[in-house]
């Protein structure tokens, strides 16, 4: 099929219309390269800001022109430095993970000392002595002409001639506008007539003025000729890295005009897998003005679509598609994140009426030729609209049976029809999948959602009333419609509401279990400022206590009483343990003395804070402590040693994880000092059994940023990070996985 008819048949002619107005030169829209490799580059770039492209031409053929020992006009020759100039702007520029693509791309100093010296920004040569002087000259003579017509156009002898006071630019040329008689006072030559019958002159005195002028223009042309041969000279030594830039400059292109779109409509962007799993979260089709997105889980072979009539069914076909289009075009469009497109090698809709009367084919003759051309095709998606569409639907039902059995062996196909037999007869494929257009039977109008694993009734007659129908006529349809087909009719009816019931339960077991989510997060919230009010009173309750010895001290030094001084002091520190005691984990002491000095090595156990485990690793003035399967890395001096439970002087009583915070904010902070802090929540996070923490670095200089992520790419307790979204951050913060 024709690239132009498949875009037509899935309603994309707007969108790659708005899309072709981001690129710099006109091109199709496939993607040159590595598909993979491009998704990462539209990723890279999503994440920067930068000035668009120069618009310029296609230049294929200049090259060749260059190769083949030929002059380029200026225009030719400026495209191609603005080309070399807009590079040389990219690799300026920070591009974090793409920094390899642009920094690859040498450009030689002399194509860019040429556009600098001798181009103007709107593309004039400038630069040469000669060329300004007869610019210059050129000038003048210019003034002088006008000056003489002005001359004319204040005689007071021409007065009665003149039609208006203006100069008139015809073929041009500068002219007067005279009425008939004004040779008895100016000698002239007519150069051509208004439509009111006046006459266009030039007055004779002006001609040799005009000669000069000619003359000067005549000279520019030559000078700016052999300037243009010199320059094509320079520019054909390096035609090799002219054809590289080109292709860089297409490749960039594309790229970029993807991103700038997505930008400007808010779409996202998707990477085909070579999974089954089609899955769309909030699809919206371009072309709708208003949409209602589109939720839909596929990974049978074929899907069967059936229902109400103006349901929704043929926007579903289309929309498969056209998302299966976009991703293997990584072309943006609006979905959210989870969506998944699987990769086809085509994309084939069937969906217009093929029927046509000078080459006498039939509605029905056009379909089994399209079909026909799908059996030499491979790894497609096949989309059809109205299968049985032209022909006797029983008929139909039957032979399209065998064909889509056949068909499925080589493709995955969607298909919508109003008819039943043909989704009854594939039903007890397990390759066939069945989906329903839901009818809402209180407002008889259309949901414009769908259930699966049903066949779901057309609600011809109900469309009918909606649409205007007269009410007997639709009556007496009804009572002539068979009792038999009016039981399947009734049958499938209240299938379909059994499982529009389902599907309300599950929506609210949904809701239900969002809703204890967000209790236990809320909880979890309250949890930790609990924490760390209780952190604050017990600093306060250490403040009070200190501040009270200090009082207690000068009171009886005043009073010289030592004895009661130090009973009293003693029963103070007593209130202090009980205090802490409350704070700390408990350490039950289970055979007398102390802990001698220790130098930490590997296989000790340690205490850090109210954590245990097994120092497993030193590194320099590091240690690594493995915490319930988990380690994590802590300075070793601020270790201290404890013996393993039930083995040496002390049993541990392991207290309850700390807190953790789910924020790192590390806004006017040192690297040093920032980097350190970074350990230490980490550490935390882990400890307390958190799977994703947020670290916001800011922006700024990029010192701080780049510190954080070599950071999180070499530390042990990270699975993975990402930029994180503009609410809650963008690129001056990381999401982090643990």
């Amino acid at each position: 099929m024709e690239r132009e008819e498949l875009i037509k048949r899935l309603d994309l002619e707007e969108y790659l219309a708005q899309l072709e107005s981001f690129f710099a030169r006109p091109k199709g829209y496939s993607l040159i390269g590595d598909l993979k490799k491009n998704f990462k580059y539209l990723k890279g770039l999503e994440k920067y800001q930068f000035s668009p492209p120069p618009e310029v031409p296609p230049l294929d053929r200049e090259i060749i022109h260059l190769k083949k020992f030929g002059v380029l006009n200026h225009r030719q020759i400026f495209d191609f430095l603005q080309i070399v100039e807009y590079f040389h702007y990219l690799k300026s520029q920070q591009w974090g993970e793409l920094e390899e693509w642009f920094q690859q791309i040498r450009i030689p100093e002399p194509l860019l000392q040429l556009k600098r010296r001798h181009y103007t920004k709107e593309g004039e040569v400038t630069g040469f002595q000669e060329l300004e002087e007869i610019d210059r000259r050129l000038k003048e003579l210019e003034q002088e002409i006008r000056r003489e017509l002005y001359r004319y156009i204040n005689s007071r002898k021409l007065e009665n001639y003149l039609v208006d006071r203006q100069i008139h630019l015809v073929n041009r040329e500068e002219a007067l506008l005279l009425r008939g008689g004004f040779h008895h006072i100016l000698k002239g030559e007519i150069i051509g007539r208004s439509s009111s019958g006046f006459f266009y002159v030039i007055p004779s005195t002006l001609r040799k003025l005009k000669e000069k002028r000619e003359q000067l223009l005549s000279q520019r042309e030559e000078f700016l000729y052999r300037v243009a041969r010199d320059f094509s000279e320079k520019l054909r030594k390096w035609v090799r890295f002219l054809e590289y830039i080109n292709r860089e400059f297409d490749k960039f292109d594309q790229l970029q005009a993807r991103v700038q779109f997505g930008r400007q409509k808010g779409y996202s962007f998707f990477l085909p897998t070579p999974q089954r799993l089609f899955k769309l979260r909030e699809f919206c089709h371009p072309a709708l003005q208003s949409c209602i997105p589109l939720n839909l889980e596929w990974e049978s072979q074929v899907l069967i679509v059936t229902g109400v009539n103006a349901g929704g069914k043929t926007m579903l076909l289309k929309s498969l598609l056209t998302a299966a289009f976009l991703g293997k075009h990584l072309l943006p469009f609006q979905a959210r994140e989870g969506t998944k497109i699987p990769l086809f090698r085509g994309i084939f809709p069937i969906i217009s009426d093929p029927q046509n009367t000078k080459e006498d084919i039939s509605t029905f003759a056009g379909r089994i030729q399209e079909f026909s051309h799908l059996f030499r095709e491979e790894r497609g998606l096949v989309g059809v609209d109205e299968i049985e569409l032209g022909t006797d639907v029983n008929e139909a039902a039957i032979l399209f049976k065998v064909v889509v059995e056949e068909l499925m062996k080589k493709h995955r196909i969607v298909i919508t029809t109003h008819h039943k037999r043909l989704a009854s007869l594939l039903a007890d494929n397990p390759n066939v999948e069945l989906l329903a257009a839901l009818y809402d039977l209180k407002n008889r109008r259309p949901t414009f959602q769908f259930v699966k694993g049903t066949i779901g009734k057309s609600y011809a007659f109900e469309t009918a009333l909606r649409y205007g129908l007269p009410y007997q006529l639709v009556q007496r349809a009804r009572r002539e419609y068979s009792a038999d087909l009016e039981r399947l009719e009734s049958l499938i009816d209240r299938s379909t509401q059994l499982e529009q019931e389902l599907k309300r339960k599950k929506r609210e077991l949904e809701e239900e279990w969002d809703r204890l989510a967000r209790e236990k997060s809320q909880f979890k919230l309250k949890q930790r400022e609990w924490e760390v009010e209780l952190e604050r009173e017990k600093s306060r309750l250490e403040r009070e206590f200190h501040r009270a010895i200090e009082e207690a001290k000068r009171a009886f030094r005043e009073a010289r009483r030592e004895e009661q001084f130090h009973r009293h002091l003693g029963r103070a520190h007593q209130l202090r343990k009980g205090a802490v005691a409350k704070f700390n984990p408990k350490i039950e002491k289970v055979e007398g003395g102390s802990l001698p000095e220790w130098t930490p090595a590997v296989g000790d156990w340690v205490q850090f804070r109210n954590n245990f485990g097994e120092l497993v690793e030193i590194k320099g003035r590091n240690g690594v402590v493995e915490v319930d399967g988990k380690r994590i890395t802590i300075p070793l001096n601020r270790l201290q040693r404890a013996e393993r439970p039930g083995e040496g002087r002390f049993k541990v009583v392991k207290p309850k994880l700390n807190r953790a915070d789910l924020i790192l904010d590390l806004h006017g902070k040192r690297l040093e000092e920032a980097l350190e802090e970074v350990e230490q929540f980490l550490n935390r996070a882990v400890l307390a059994g958190l799977e994703e923490v947020i670290i916001k670095h800011g922006v700024g200089g990029g010192v701080l940023a780049r510190g954080v992520r070599e950071l999180l790419e070499r530390h042990p307790l990270v699975k993975g990070f990402e930029d994180a979204p503009p609410q809650l951050g963008g690129l001056g913060a990381k999401i982090v996985k643990l």
